[in-house]
């Protein structure tokens, strides 16, 4: 019978005598066998073992975390050169030549959400604001505090309102109402006189930047902040004080806008928890605000600001959009550079506006736009946007399948598309498990914050519940690296499903929170507009941590009244698109005055 290589090179090892070359596993063999001669051929399963001894036993356990089935033989045969052949690709972790990765260093492959064929974006870039008429200043502080971005604009433009007022205006609403909303994590008040003074001198003077000029805003503190701390919301980055500012924060420095707050996230960007508490809805302060981007949606709709920046990996700014009643855009992957940025999840994250009104985020979105060298994945893209085109024969996709869960404020929603000249068409996606993608979210977040597990200072953090990300961070590290391959195959084939859908349809409405959407759309890189479409009661406190029987959440008799939102999902880099239908279907729908009436 014809040898096998191994049992070749093995027996004329002592022929050709030992060697002393390094190639990558020469120097290296089982225990009890001759060092390969110089020049063999490389072969997988001969380096030097090391590790724990392992057994049949241990994979028999480990079957289990993987849902594999191996026989005894094979759990004996991979147990007998485990530490030969799989343990020694630890080193780059464990040592002895161990390598640090820098926080900053993204993974070699690169997110793409354009797949090969598609058109890349829009043709045209242009930027058509609506023209409306503000209106007269109010009276009232409140009324202008609550007013919508696009008001705000036209009355410092005007000069109709200063910024250095309408700054101080809001510094005292963050100093009144943040200690209920815990929304807060930092006030750079000092900076925000300062810019809004200057925004004055350069106004007064003629000198006019856009939009965003003098506007007060704050930033969901994952973005970096020269010389003012940036903590993830989390215990162990509590002090963490960066030396440069994120690119978006550059980008809203340069059109003028007034960084005002810090604003709260749950820790490393999962719900609504942070280190100072829970941040609230300020509709229903019984319950959290959603996450991750807590604090921006809370002060955004309190008013303490005039707008925000998110971001959202999973639904971080659809959710606390949807629950506080604001104003989401949750960008094309890729349209804005994240240099500065905390990362989650390479492949996925995302950085967008919150704000009080569909035209609002796409003033922002026009200011943060753009790739820079920092952010691999991000890419150059045009905006085609005009406020005053029609809507008329847009084809807009819902999914009947979904009517049994769907409430009557989507209804309604749906309802209004005829009234505007749009055409409602039924589509469908495979029923597939589409959470088998998370494979991906949860990896890549155990790779970026590994140091911080493998420290043991994911301990410090406040939730420690098997919901967060301490526990995931950690059972991580049993994921099936084969199945994470296969993660990312099943991505391009749901990739391939909505560019096929989006062949018949010009954009979807869905509900906000449909968990199928949800993942589709972020891990295809879809963009996404969250606006509020009507109310519903509640008679239980809705909250995104898993039910904890020990901390029941709080009812209500009689229910109470909250905000509920629609979603629009759009085609790849066609956020122009979103905001015109946005626009239409917020005046239809005439719900997005009305504000949560303690924080009047």
């Amino acid at each position: 019978m014809a040898r096998s290589r191994r049992e070749f090179l093995l027996s004329s090892a002592a022929l050709l005598g030992a060697g002393a070359g390094h190639s990558r596993n020469a120097s290296a063999h089982p225990p009890g066998t001759d060092r390969l001669p110089a020049g063999s051929p490389p072969a997988f399963g001969t380096a030097e073992g090391v590790g724990p001894q392992v057994s049949a036993v241990t994979f028999a356990e480990a079957q289990e975390l993987a849902r594999v089935t191996m026989s005894l033989p094979e759990r004996a045969e991979a147990a007998s050169n485990w530490r030969n052949s799989m343990a020694p690709l630890y080193e780059r972790r464990t040592g002895p030549r161990r390598v640090d990765l820098e926080p900053t260093l993204a993974p070699y492959s690169l997110c793409n959400p354009v797949l090969p064929g598609q058109a890349p974006m829009p043709r045209r870039n242009r930027f058509v604001r609506s023209g409306r008429d503000p209106g007269p200043l109010p009276a009232r502080d409140v009324d202008i505090a609550f007013a919508p971005l696009w008001k705000l604009a036209r009355w410092v433009e005007l000069r109709q309102l200063e910024s250095e007022r309408l700054t101080e205006l809001y510094l005292r609403r963050i100093q009144t109402w943040d200690p209920q909303l815990k929304c807060v994590i930092t006030v750079t008040g000092d900076l925000a006189l300062a810019q809004a003074r200057q925004a004055d001198r350069e106004i007064a003077a003629g000198r006019y930047r856009g939009p965003l000029h003098g506007i007060p805003w704050g930033a969901k503190d994952l973005l970096d902040t020269a010389g003012i701390r940036t903590t993830y919301g989390a215990e162990p980055f509590r002090s963490r004080v960066p030396a440069a500012d994120a690119v978006v924060v550059q980008r809203l420095h340069a059109a003028g806008a007034v960084l005002i707050a810090k604003l709260s996230m749950g820790a490393l960007a999962l719900n609504d928890v942070w280190f100072g508490g829970q941040t609230k809805n300020p509709w229903l302060l019984q319950e959290g605000s959603g996450g991750s981007s807590a604090g921006p949606a809370a002060a955004t709709a309190a008013a303490l600001v005039g707008f925000s920046i998110g971001s959202e990996t999973e639904g971080s700014i659809v959710d606390p959009s949807d629950r506080c009643g604001v104003c989401g855009l949750r960008p094309t992957f890729g349209r804005v550079a994240r240099t500065g940025a905390m990362t989650l999840c390479w492949s996925l994250d995302k950085l967008g506006p919150i704000a009080r009104g569909v035209e609002d985020t796409l003033l922002v979105l026009q200011a943060v736009s753009g790739a820079d060298a920092g952010d691999l994945s991000s890419v150059p893209s045009v905006l085609d946007f005009d406020a005053r085109a029609g809507v008329a024969g847009l084809r807009v996709g819902y999914f009947p399948r979904w009517e049994q869960e769907a409430t009557d404020v989507d209804r309604h929603a749906l309802e209004q598309l005829g009234s505007l000249g749009l055409e409602a068409v039924a589509v469908d996606l495979p029923d597939w498990p589409y959470d088998s993608l998370n494979t991906i979210l949860f990896a890549e977040a155990a790779a970026a914050f590994e140091e911080l597990t493998l420290s043991g200072r994911v301990d410090e953090m406040r939730m420690q519940t098997p919901d967060a990300w301490p526990n995931t961070f950690r059972q991580a590290r049993f994921l099936s690296a084969v199945d994470a391959v296969q993660a990312d195959r099943f991505r391009r084939l749901v990739a391939q499903q909505m560019a096929s859908l989006f062949s018949r349809v010009d954009l979807l409405i869905v509900p906000s929170l449909r968990d199928e959407m949800l993942t589709i759309g972020n891990f295809t890189g879809y963009p996404s507009l969250t606006l509020r479409a009507g109310f519903i009661e509640v008679t239980q406190a809705r909250s995104d941590w898993a039910p904890d029987p020990h901390r029941p959440l709080p009812r209500f008799h009689p229910p109470r009244r909250v905000p509920q939102s629609v979603t629009l999902v759009g085609r790849l880099f066609d956020e122009g698109t979103l905001g015109r239908v946005g626009l239409a279907l917020e005046r239809a729908l005439n719900v997005e005055d009305e504000r949560p009436r303690e924080f009047d």
